[in-house]
Parts: C-alpha cells; sequence; structure tokens
C-alpha cells in the first residue's frame, strides 16, 4: 500500500537533499535531523533516522525476514531548514550577490539572514550516467573528427 499522489505539488522546492532541519509536526516534533531524501511527487521528505516505523518482511530467497525499523516519509510542511547561526528553524528566502550567484537565505522571525550552503551531498549523482554504447550512440572517432575549420574555412558547405 503506498502514498496516495499528492493534490498539489511543490513547484520551487526550498528543501534540498542534505540540509539541516527540524521536524515541527508529528511524534518527533522537535528532533532534528539530515534529509536522506526527497521525493518530489508526493511533496514528501525522509529525514535521517526519524518518523520510524515498524516494518514485517517476509522471508525469501537470499533475505532474512523479521521486523525491522525504517524510516517514514513526512510532508514537507512538516520540516523547517534550521538557520546555520542561530540554530532555529527558519523559512528559506533568495538573494542575489554582488558576482551574480543566487544563494538562499535564512528569513523569518528568528532568522539571521544568513546564507543557507548547499550540502556537498547534491555534487553527486543519484542515479549514474548509462557508460554502455547503444546501438543509436554516435562512435567516439566520429565526435572527435573536426568536420569546420574556422580559419581555413573547410568543410564550410556551398549555400
Amino acid at each position: 500500500m503506498g502514498w496516495k499522489a499528492a493534490e498539489k505539488i511543490v513547484k520551487h522546492w526550498k528543501i534540498l537533499r542534505g540540509d539541516n532541519v527540524m521536524i515541527i509536526r508529528g511524534k518527533d516534533k522537535g528532533e532534528t535531523g539530515i534529509i536522506k531524501r526527497v521525493i518530489r511527487s508526493q511533496n514528501r521528505v525522509i529525514v535521517e533516522g526519524k518518523n520510524l516505523v515498524k516494518k514485517h518482511i517476509k522471508q525469501g530467497q537470499g533475505h532474512e525476514g523479521g521486523i525491522f525499523s525504517i524510516e517514514s516519509p513526512l510532508h514537507v510542511s512538516n520540516v523547517q531548514v534550521l538557520d546555520p547561526v542561530t540554530g532555529k528553524p527558519c523559512k528559506i528566502g533568495y538573494k542575489y550577490l554582488e558576482d551574480g550567484s543566487k544563494v538562499r537565505v535564512s528569513r523569518g522571525f528568528a532568522a539571521s539572514g544568513a546564507i543557507i550552503p548547499r550540502s556537498e551531498i547534491l555534487k553527486e549523482r543519484r542515479k549514474p550516467r548509462p557508460n554502455i554504447v547503444g546501438p543509436k550512440d554516435t562512435p567516439i572517432d566520429l565526435v572527435l573528427e573536426k568536420t569546420y575549420d574556422a580559419k581555413t574555412g573547410i568543410g564550410m558547405p556551398d549555400l
């Protein structure tokens, strides 16, 4: 039995994987943790080590059965990012720096206005790029072949 599809999908996500958050509703209210996974299709996040539920798993080929504790997803509205300076939950806003880069900043009642850095986990891909050559992929020797030289004009078709 899975979750229902979300009626209103959050379009602009401000909470990202690897953020330090505080749970503001539910049985783990007031506890902090790091976001392990974001499920955008259901407007839910999984916080590492929080919102644990018991799962009964039947024994099968290659794995043991038993009762396990797993992390259950929380709705995104039940968590708030922690301010890096004050350590209190805050809302997230965006700001452009002098060099033109866009950064997340803390905003709200107990916020310091400090920059909330992006996590290093986001630089790693969750799903690795496929490296198997398929039938429709261009061979590497054709990719590296130079077809047009701007200085000499070689390779330019007659127009």
